[in-house]
């Protein structure tokens, strides 16, 4: 079911939410004033928490006003529970402890500051780590001036008949994450499955958000991917999913042809939001975050199957909507590839290329696309890996491995997904492992018909450099620009998949190139 409604008007109070989002600049949005929300019972007010501490990051101070009786405990508590993700935890008023701190992801510390004397008690309590640290509700703020000079956002509860209603201000970037966060709980009223118990769910390195919610008992996933207005030439280039569109237009081809791709329960293009079916939790991986081989064998014969069967180029989304597949392109390849010129090289080298070492670059990578004009094409998923591959051990043969992130797939070398898989970014794989799915892969596609084992192996090796190359690029441009250092601790693992793949004698002169650079040095 598909369906682009206005709000309803029990949100009508609220500004319009937001249908776009810069592909740079998420916080910045214009003044929002006050919202007034109203919460006519204890429920109420539970889902209002819900929807306000899924708009809240790492950072954010929310001061809670209100005279006493007023529903403040209530909305924290319920604001602690979402955020850590169980209903029935305890959460204890802090009026005499003065702050609660709850070891979640991000942190979250609960302060009541009644019977604060002065700002300098503050510091005493860790309110400057906490706030810098993770999301502080803050009861009373009005007896520190310094609580509400720093608050995000300012919630006022004050008594309406029976129930509350509450005045919402804040900052602009804040009140527009909230303003979201309410267009979601709009969109799931909307969808007639009443959904519950909206709870933060994994996050990744796009600007897509996730949450879970439960339908009749059911879990099912909340993906918040709203269009991104990008002036960006690399992701037009690449050919990076704007919108939700190739999603939707994906999932409903992989499921037609056979493969297990999550169900599309509801959906609001224009808006950015689907409602999707949740495969369940298990992956690829040990307990430990360890590759599980027969896992990642039958994730490498879920791909040759894939790879053997043919698509069209243009895919029905809905109500005469199509979705064209982009062709991996040299375009494309080339501007991934040079991700590693314009930001690896600069902090390995602590300078930018020269004019002369990005026409060298330039030039083997020409040569090395210029062999792949032979190479099989396939639709190519892209980011087949361990977080996108669910386990169902259940079940039997390609039913066993479910797919997610997809949206930016192409036509191109087939021989990219596997590479993906079996030099996954965030696991170690050893050779033998890698040698392993690359021989069950083959012998896979050697039973469906023709297949040139000696041509594929070419493409994987230019396949597998081309995508460590670019990654490499792409994790330093997490860090650096987007403040996300995290991905920097899989670098040694991705030059090491690298110093591996360049032994192939079609990786000649690439090999030659990054050894003159020292690229590769520990």
């Amino acid at each position: 079911m598909t369906i682009s409604a206005a709000v309803p008007a029990e949100a009508a109070a609220l500004p319009a939410a937001p249908g776009t989002v810069p592909d740079t600049a998420p916080d910045t949005a214009p003044d929002t004033g006050t919202i007034l929300i109203e919460l006519p019972d204890e429920a109420a007010s539970r889902r209002f928490g819900e929807d306000l501490v899924l708009a809240c990051r790492a950072g954010d101070v929310v001061a809670l006003s209100g005279d006493l009786g007023a529903g403040k405990s209530t909305l924290a508590r319920a604001m602690v529970r979402t955020h850590a993700g169980d209903p029935g935890l305890d959460v204890p008023s802090p009026t005499f402890t003065l702050v609660q701190a709850y070891e979640t992801e991000p942190p979250i510390a609960h302060f009541d500051l009644y019977r604060l004397g002065e700002d300098a008690a503050l510091d005493e309590l860790g309110f400057d780590e906490a706030a810098e640290e993770g999301i502080v509700l803050c009861e009373w703020p009005e007896r520190s001036p310094e609580v509400l000079a720093r608050a995000a956002l300012h919630v006022r509860l004050d008594m309406a008949g029976e129930g509350r209603i509450a005045a919402v201000s804040g900052e602009p970037a804040a009140m527009a994450r909230l303003q979201r966060s309410r267009a979601v709980r709009a969109f799931l009223d909307r969808s007639g499955l009443s959904p519950t118990d909206r709870r933060r769910f994994f996050g990744d390195a796009s600007p897509r958000r996730y949450e879970t919610v439960r339908i009749a008992d059911r879990p099912a996933i909340l993906m918040d991917a709203p269009r991104i207005e990008s002036g960006l030439a690399y992701r037009r280039i690449a050919h990076i999913a704007d919108d939700v569109t190739p999603f939707v237009a994906l999932a409903h081809l992989l499921r037609a042809k056979g493969f297990v791709a999550p169900d599309i329960l509801f959906s609001d293009l224009d808006a950015g939001l689907l409602l999707i079916e949740h495969l369940g939790e298990d992956t690829i991986l040990d307990g430990a975050g360890r590759p599980i081989p027969e896992r990642y064998e039958a994730a490498a014969l879920t791909l040759a199957a894939l790879h053997g069967e043919s698509f069209a180029d243009e895919v029905p989304v809905e109500l005469g909507l199509t979705h064209t597949i982009p062709t991996f392109d040299r375009g494309a390849m080339s501007a991934e590839v040079e991700l590693l010129l314009e930001w690896y090289v600069p902090r390995f080298k602590g300078r930018p290329a020269e004019p002369e070492e990005r026409d060298d670059f330039v030039a083997v990578w020409r040569d090395l696309f210029d062999r792949l004009r032979a190479a099989e094409e396939s639709l190519v998923l892209r980011d087949v890996h361990s977080p996108n591959i669910i386990w169902r051990g259940d079940r039997s043969g390609t039913d066993r491995i479910g797919l997610l992130d997809f949206q930016d797939a192409m036509i191109g070398p087939a021989a990219y997904d596997l590479a993906s898989l079996a030099q996954d970014a965030r696991v170690d794989i050893a050779p033998e492992l890698e040698m392993r799915l690359v021989a069950a892969y083959a012998a896979a596609r050697r039973e469906r018909g023709a297949f040139d084992a000696f041509a594929f192996e070419e493409a994987y090796a230019i396949m597998a450099a081309q995508r460590t190359s670019k990654i490499l690029g792409l994790f330093v441009r997490l860090d650096q620009r987007d403040g996300k250092p995290q991905y920097l601790r899989h670098i040694p693992r991705l030059k090491t998949y690298l110093k591996r793949t360049l032994a192939h004698p079609a990786l000649a002169a690439l090999s030659e190139l990054y050894a003159r650079w020292g690229l590769l040095a520990p």
